[in-house]
């Protein structure tokens, strides 16, 4: 591992080692994937823990009920694998796939407006949760938002009626009551 930090703009947040695994250096990570083996598909990982920025190479990983375990490069021992939990796993966004017309990233959604049907700002979404059934958007106020509600909305085409990421926003069917 190395510490050349790539360029903190351009980094995805794709997963986080939680903890280690054996005692031979094995990383146990959790990936923001999906599927989550997924991440196991960038062989190059910055790892990022606040100001702390590492280069890593994965040598192997395999899925293990809802986790992954990793190989990392030159990590062998229990006790330097203990130091990286915590930290994220990270991947230049170039490297990121590209998506179908009306497919988008999380991060792409993160920062929208959220106007409803009537035209009122109900917020903007400040990150999204995987609930199993649907990913929910947690809209929080902002400037000019119609109060000062956080509303939990689900990321469904029953609610999201257009998203413009140029315009920055998002319209929704959704009752600024509820």
């Amino acid at each position: 591992m190395n510490t050349t930090p790539a360029p903190a703009e351009d980094l995805i947040v794709l997963g986080k080692i939680v903890s280690v695994h054996g005692v031979r250096g094995d990383v146990k990570v959790y990936s923001f994937t999906d599927p989550i083996d997924n991440l196991l598909d960038y062989r190059h990982w910055t790892l990022r823990r606040g100001a702390d920025v590492r280069q890593a190479e994965l040598v192997w990983g395999r899925l293990q009920g809802k986790i992954l375990v990793a190989k990392l490069k030159g990590l062998d021992d229990r006790e330097e694998a203990r130091l990286l939990a915590e930290f994220e796993i990270c991947v230049p966004r170039s490297q990121l796939p590209q998506l179908s017309m009306g497919e988008y990233y999380w991060y792409q959604l993160e920062g929208l407006k959220v106007i409803d049907q009537a035209g009122q700002l109900l917020g903007r979404i400040d990150h999204l949760l995987e609930t199993g059934a649907n990913d929910v958007m947690v809209v929080k106020p902002c400037v000019d938002s119609l109060d000062d509600r956080e509303r939990l909305l689900p990321y469904t085409e029953q609610c999201v009626l257009t998203i413009d990421l140029n315009a920055g926003e998002m319209r929704v069917d959704w009752d600024a009551d509820f």
